[in-house]
């Protein structure tokens, strides 16, 4: 039934893949999600869905007609062919997938873990071949890659590199990766000195080594009793968000602090003097500490999850699985969806992104 979970998901706004994990997403999130999901009746599982969905409060559920894939056996698309699956109708292949345990050479592991964003409306043949080249499993047979790279040719992105491990917290320094070395860390961030920083699970700053700067000794010991939700650095500004929407930023000149958000500062980045924060409230601001409110650049129905801001671009992800390379001085967006939920992004100089997922991290280049 991952085919009805997945299209639940997307309307509600969440990440999911197991009925377990749509429910969890449900009440761990804010309360922002469409009143009223329509159901096929010939979804397996519907009645134990339904039921679940209800008791979870404010989901109506309905049950519409029988769902658009009950074509004939024989109209099933040849399931190790790329070309064939990324045409065909999408419920009706993962349905095939769950029915079907040969792995198709890696095909069908790679459409059962991003199927979410395969699913959805809108999806072209060349972004579900991008979905699944990022998805691929590292022993997927040689000719998958190829294959499907010349298939996501008019996609707006190109995969440059997938590793099949999840990823800490990231940023980027000097142009290279900077890679947090606990995959439960919050954030990661460096100063301008190199000291790198991360927040860990609890809301904690952390430092390598024994010799904290004397400011970053300082923001620790406020969090040690003020946990934090966000952080970045900005030169050698230290930048926290907490759960009451409000960002601080820490200098040895003093600090400065803004309430920006309606609920929890859920992602932080800079970008020379300018501050981009992320809460569950759904938006992306600009702020410039000591020069009052901030400027909004991004706002969709959903919470941010994660940001990051190169010299001239911004990443964005959000909790619905989306993340968006945006362009603040032109407003072009470049999107892309992997399908499980994104957890870290970011953004080079030369306009590539890294994104790491619960299952992977992928890195992108623009085509």
């Amino acid at each position: 039934m991952r085919a009805t979970v997945w299209t639940v998901a997307n309307a509600l706004g969440v990440v999911a893949g197991t009925p377990g994990e749509l429910l969890t997403a449900l009440l761990a999130g804010p309360r922002r999600r469409p009143d009223r999901v329509a159901l096929p009746a010939d979804a397996p599982g519907l009645p134990e869905l339904a039921a679940d969905l209800r008791a979870v409060g404010r989901v109506e559920v309905t049950v519409a007609g029988p769902a658009p894939d009950g074509a004939a056996p024989g109209e099933q698309p040849p399931l190790s062919d790329p070309a064939a699956v990324c045409a065909a109708d999408p419920v009706r292949v993962t349905r095939a997938y769950e029915a079907e345990p040969a792995g198709h050479g890696g095909l069908r592991t790679a459409w059962l873990r991003a199927g979410q964003a395969l699913v959805r409306q809108g999806q072209t043949p060349a972004t579900r071949a991008l979905t699944l080249l990022a998805a691929l499993p590292a022993d997927a047979v040689p000719r998958l890659r190829p294959a499907l790279a010349a298939l996501a040719a008019d996609a707006p992105w190109a995969v440059a590199d997938v590793r099949d491990a999840r990823a800490g917290a990231l940023t980027v320094r000097a142009g290279r990766l900077v890679e947090a070395d606990d995959p439960r860390a919050r954030a990661v961030a460096c100063l301008e000195d190199g000291t790198v920083l991360t927040l860990d699970e609890r809301g904690r700053l952390r430092t390598a080594g024994s010799a904290a700067p004397r400011l970053v000794a300082a923001v620790a010991a406020t969090l040690a009793t003020h946990p934090a939700t966000a952080l970045a650095a900005a030169g050698d500004a230290v930048l926290t968000g907490d759960r009451m929407g409000s960002v601080h930023a820490f200098t040895l000149g003093g600090l400065h602090q803004a309430s920006l958000h309606a609920g929890r500062v859920t992602a932080l980045a800079a970008a020379g003097p300018r501050v981009y924060s992320g809460g569950d409230d759904g938006t992306v601001l600009a702020w410039r500490p000591g020069a009052g409110d901030g400027v909004p650049v991004a706002r969709r129905p959903h919470p941010v999850v994660a940001l990051h801001a190169g010299p001239r671009t911004l990443a964005v992800a959000w909790a619905d699985g989306l993340v968006e390379l945006r362009d603040p001085r032109t407003r072009r967006v470049r999107p892309f969806r992997p399908g499980p939920a994104v957890h870290a992004v970011a953004v080079f100089p030369d306009g590539s992104l890294t994104v790491a997922t619960d299952t992977s991290t992928v890195r992108l280049r623009p085509t």
